[in-house]
């Protein structure tokens, strides 16, 4: 039986990404992602609660999802292991790849971009529409 991660937000490894991903937000856009001011692990559950999506892959050659909050795998109705061991085109359609692809590249230019929007599917195969969207790019503490 595998052990199923319940809270992810409480590894180490998710709390430093959440702050990852707080810190490029308000590095790329100047606003603050969540209104909470408080000690990481915190940050970190109130990011994984938030009444919005929130995804992030890695910097594969095939990048793999490495975080959904409770709502994106609510949409894409995967559980966090699944959802952290998919790559993310899978969770496009393959028509709209070349777009996704050409979004991905613009915001790794501009460092961020918004109102993007796109079909995507969950793994039971529902299709559903993301609509004002914010991609931007992770840094790291070295930026």
């Amino acid at each position: 039986m595998s052990s199923i991660i319940e809270f992810p937000w409480q590894q180490e490894a998710i709390i430093r990404h959440s702050q990852r991903l707080v810190n490029s937000f308000h590095h790329w856009t100047g606003n603050s992602l969540l209104d909470v001011n408080s000690v990481p692990q915190e940050i970190a559950q109130v990011l994984f609660e938030a009444p919005f999506v929130l995804v992030s892959h890695g910097t594969e050659s095939d990048p793999i999802f490495n975080y959904g909050n409770r709502k994106a795998l609510e949409l894409w109705e995967f559980s966090w292991e699944e959802f952290t061991r998919m790559p993310s085109r899978k969770s496009a359609e393959e028509v709209v790849q070349e777009e996704r692809d050409r979004l991905l590249s613009e915001a790794a230019t501009k460092g961020f971009i918004t109102n993007y929007s796109g079909i995507r599917t969950s793994s039971t195969g529902k299709r559903f529409y993301i609509e004002d969207t914010i991609l931007w790019n992770v840094l790291d503490e070295q930026n």
